[in-house]
Parts: structure tokens; C-alpha cells; sequence
């Protein structure tokens, strides 16, 4: 068993799990964060809620739902892309350095910023990973190899099959002839 999967994968899922739990309880001062970046999501997007504390909460549940997903083994690709996605946001709307014009802030917004960078490479580490088996992409083309050369090999042997069955068509009308009488 890899080590990402026996520890990797349980505790990059763990930061997801505790701080959705939290942030699913307290959603306000997370809401206030993400107006900027969560209402012109929700305005493009049908079906989703207009208020931010809401769309808080909705990213809370689908990180403590994908974390477990993640930590338990199940659906692995799908939730590394659901957290990574949520990540995205989160980190967006939560640490824009950027735009802080205090030194401190501005450097404690960057730290957390490339600490959601540190885990969104995890993720897609995580994304990626196959078990130990091959992936999908090498998978595919030996399969198509392998069909390529079943069609080779049933073309020549369907060629070698006329043409035996051409030369033992030619043979029976060889002793045929030779048996019928003359004349």
C-alpha cells in the first residue's frame, strides 16, 4: 500500500473535514470574505443561492462530504477534484494578498495562500494517482494495440486461408480432371 494512500490522502482530507465542520457552523465571518468571489459565481450559475452565507456552507459540506470521500478511499478522483475546485475558491476569496495593504496582513495572507497552494498540489497529486495500476491514457492505446494486431493477424489469416483454400480448390479439380474419362 502506498504511502499516499495509508497517510497522505487521510491527512490532506483532514484539514478539509475539520475546517468545513467549523466554517459549516460559523459560516459568518467566512461569508463576509467570500462576497466578492461567491456572488458573481452564484449569478452565473443556475440553481445556486444568491446570499453568500449559503454559498459558504454549500462549499463547507462539500468539503467535509469530499474529505470523507477522500480520506475513506471512495470516489478518489472525484472528490480530490471537488476539494480542489472548492480550494480554489476558498483560497481566492479568502487570502487575496494582493489587495492588502498592511505588511502583516499581507504577509500572513500570503502565507495561507501558498499553504492552499502546498495542499492543491496534493490534491492533484491525488487526482492523478492510480493505485499502482496503469492509467486510463496507457490503458486505452494497448488496448488499440492489441486490436491493432488482432486485425493484422486475422487479415493474414484470412489471406493464408484463401489462398490454401484456392490451391486445395485447384488440386480437387486437378484429380477431378485427371479422373474423369476421356472422351
Amino acid at each position: 500500500m502506498s504511502l499516499i494512500r495509508r497517510v497522505a490522502r487521510p491527512m490532506l482530507a483532514s484539514v478539509f473535514v475539520v475546517g468545513g465542520v467549523q466554517t459549516a457552523r460559523n459560516p459568518g465571518a467566512a461569508a463576509k470574505k467570500a462576497e466578492p468571489v461567491a456572488l458573481p459565481i452564484a449569478e452565473r450559475v443556475p440553481g445556486l443561492p444568491t446570499d453568500s452565507e449559503s454559498l459558504v456552507r454549500i462549499n463547507a459540506v462539500t468539503q467535509v462530504g469530499a474529505g470523507v470521500l477522500l480520506a475513506t478511499g471512495r470516489l478518489r478522483r472525484l472528490s480530490s477534484l471537488a476539494l480542489f475546485s472548492s480550494l480554489v475558491l476558498t483560497t481566492a476569496a479568502g487570502h487575496p494578498f494582493w489587495q492588502e495593504q498592511d505588511e502583516a496582513l499581507r504577509r500572513q495572507h500570503l502565507m495561507h495562500f501558498l499553504k492552499n497552494v502546498g495542499l492543491g498540489g496534493g490534491l492533484l497529486l491525488s487526482l492523478v494517482d492510480t493505485n499502482g495500476a496503469p492509467s486510463l491514457g496507457w490503458r486505452a492505446r494497448r488496448r488499440a494495440e492489441r486490436a491493432g494486431a488482432a486485425l493484422h493477424v486475422g487479415r493474414d489469416a484470412a489471406a493464408g486461408a484463401i489462398h490454401s483454400g484456392r490451391d486445395s480448390a485447384g488440386a480437387l479439380l486437378a484429380r477431378t480432371a485427371d479422373a474423369l474419362p476421356v472422351g
